[in-house]
């Protein structure tokens, strides 16, 4: 944390989506504030270098390969953090696609059913799924905390990215259903929802897409765009003792946009 709390010592925390991004800066944090942590994701190169990042800083963790979209690999992922750390205290549900993972922009009645049920399924069922082992652990345990990684998107209507915009909400009111079912046996569920960050997809974005770095810089009210390292501040917040009366809710870290 950048006041130097070690919340986490002692716990273990869960990373999706860890190889880069919002993900590997989130996994750095945790680890800076003490966690052990896990990785997973699906480029075994990327998650080994965030691993190779937090141990350079003295930190503790591994990695292990998982598709969220895959009930036996996230299984399997949750088994392995437990069978490595012996116990899962936090999770940050992020991994999930770009407005449109494989696809293209385009109106509702235009687009292809495969764009849908990829779309959907890393960015919502990737995430219950992830909840699904994570809950069933926590509970053993008597409680956690659990961030999913919804967007400024899942609290607005973006045209032409239906499959991505709905996702997004499915997340937030997974995340809200979840909170309640769960509030009186000791785990939290949160969910940020963050705005246009300097991403490699946005820097990409920024390069590919004449006008689009002045057009999202336009709609920021703060003057510029977001660090993976602000969001994975929030996260962290939401999974320590300090927000320990906040569940059912989404946040977001935007810069003002929504407002």
């Amino acid at each position: 944390m950048r006041d130097g709390k070690r919340w986490f010592d002692g716990r273990v925390a869960l990373v999706t989506g860890g190889s880069s991004g919002i993900g590997r800066a989130t996994a750095l944090a945790f680890a800076r504030a003490g966690a052990r942590v896990v990785v997973a994701g699906r480029d075994i190169e990327r998650l080994a270098e965030t691993v190779r990042l937090i141990e350079g800083e003295r930190g503790e963790a591994m990695f292990v390969q998982a598709d969220v979209t895959q009930a036996d690999q996230v299984e399997r992922m949750v088994e392995q953090t437990v069978a490595e750390f012996g116990r899962l205290d936090a999770a940050f549900n992020n991994a999930g696609g770009y407005r449109l993972v494989g696809g293209k922009r385009g109106l509702t009645a235009d687009l292809d059913e495969s764009v849908w049920d990829r779309v959907v399924a890393v960015n919502l069922k990737g995430v219950w799924l992830s909840m699904k082992y994570e809950i069933e652990q926590m509970l053993e345990l008597g409680g956690g905390a659990i961030v999913n990684n919804s967007s400024n998107d899942g609290l607005r209507a973006v045209p032409y990215t239906s499959p991505y915009v709905a996702s997004k909400h499915g997340v937030i009111g997974l995340t809200k259903t979840a909170a309640i079912e769960y509030a009186k046996r000791g785990i939290r569920v949160n969910a940020v929802c963050p705005g246009w960050i300097l991403t490699t997809p946005v820097k990409m974005l920024m390069k590919d897409e004449p006008g689009a770095a002045s057009e999202m810089l336009g709609e920021e009210p703060i003057g510029r765009l977001g660090e993976p390292d602000e969001v994975a501040e929030a996260v962290l917040w939401l999974c320590s003792e300090a927000a320990s009366y906040v569940t059912g809710h989404a946040l977001a870290v935007d810069g003002g946009y929504l407002a």
